[in-house]
């Protein structure tokens, strides 16, 4: 069975999903939209797919399934105009910025037995899945202690920010996601601490850009986040979990992978320049889960649910942050 898509929002983030349906033998890419006709005519044109409106797509007997890319403040409409369709859906994050909203649209996808997958893509990629595999394989015994390194090269346009959620729900939300995917356990209090260093607009935009998070679990099993809008040297991307026979660490990856040495000494190549080179691979294959999800007609997962859970962290830690406290996620949920 090949899986029809249609792709709503043809900016950044759309054009990677693009890549990554051209790229799957059981995927095709039949229509766009988006409410910039030169954005989605580009799409177009790259992968020989019709330009058609929202409404076209939802009536389509065509299209089996739908990428959702368009602002933050339309994923949970479209969920669930898409799910009450009978389209399987895939949405970037979030499903929504406030969190009873997203309880709302996951429990009409529950209604609808719509297939729905969230766009948390790390747990995709092949070093941080072999990170989940030696753990899962018990090489390092129980997880006691998670260290995550999640940095950005250069703030986002303050126009975008702006619209964001800020930094904790746009950003960490990934690293709260994948704290989860490697923890084993859900984590139920969260302290956080925020600053502004790197650049004053994003203060006065109302947001922080250097966060550092501490999650901790009912046992004990602690996650440490650090983030920043800037970081110098490339897109930095760690994680090193430990555990109570070995630990287990996922290094900074390069698009070409060698180390030169001179009597100068050693250099090796930059990192990846963002998100759109270093996570490749994560993206094809997180398309290619959903694919399968919706040829099988199984749950996918990351789920909606997955993608409460990330938020309801998420603001834990706006909270503590605000309020210079540990927040109970139970506080929020």
């Amino acid at each position: 069975m090949t899986v029809n898509f249609a792709l709503l929002g043809a900016g950044r983030i759309g054009k990677v999903h693009a890549k990554a349906i051209a790229g799957n033998a059981d995927a095709r890419l039949v229509a766009v939209a988006d409410a910039i006709p030169a954005a989605a005519e580009a799409i177009a044109a790259a992968n020989g797919c019709a330009i058609r409106s929202i409404d076209e797509i939802e009536a389509a007997a065509d299209v089996d399934a739908v990428v959702i890319c368009t602002p933050n403040d339309t994923h949970a409409d479209l969920i669930e105009r898409f799910a009450r369709a009978g389209k399987a859906i895939f949405c970037e994050k979030p499903i929504d910025l406030n969190l009873q909203r997203v309880k709302d649209c996951v429990a009409v996808v529950e209604e609808t037995g719509t297939v729905l997958m969230v766009g948390f893509n790390r747990r995709f990629d092949p070093h941080f899945g072999a990170v989940r595999a030696a753990i899962d394989e018990g090489r390092i015994g129980p997880v006691e202690m998670v260290q995550i390194t999640s940095r950005d090269p250069g703030p986002p346009p303050l126009s975008y920010i702006e619209t964001s959620g800020g930094i904790l729900r746009d950003m960490t939300i990934h690293d709260f996601d994948m704290a989860r995917f490697l923890l084993g356990e859900e984590p139920d209090t969260v302290f956080a601490t925020a600053s502004v260093l790197v650049d004053p607009q994003i203060g006065k935009a109302g947001d922080y850009d250097s966060v550092s998070v501490v999650l901790t679990t009912a046992s004990g099993k602690q996650c440490s986040i650090s983030n920043s809008r800037r970081a110098t040297y490339g897109y930095d991307q760690r994680i090193e979990v430990l555990g109570s026979k070995g630990a287990v660490a996922a290094e900074n990856q390069r698009p070409v992978s060698i180390e030169i040495a001179t009597a100068e000494g050693y250099t090796r190549p930059p990192l990846h320049d963002f998100f759109m080179t270093r996570y490749t691979q994560a993206y094809a294959a997180e398309i290619a889960a959903f694919v399968a999800s919706v040829v099988d007609g199984k749950p996918a997962s990351p789920s909606g649910q997955d993608g409460l859970l990330a938020l309801a962290l998420a603001d834990a830690a706006l909270v503590s942050v605000k309020e210079a406290r540990a927040i109970k996620v139970s506080e929020i949920l």
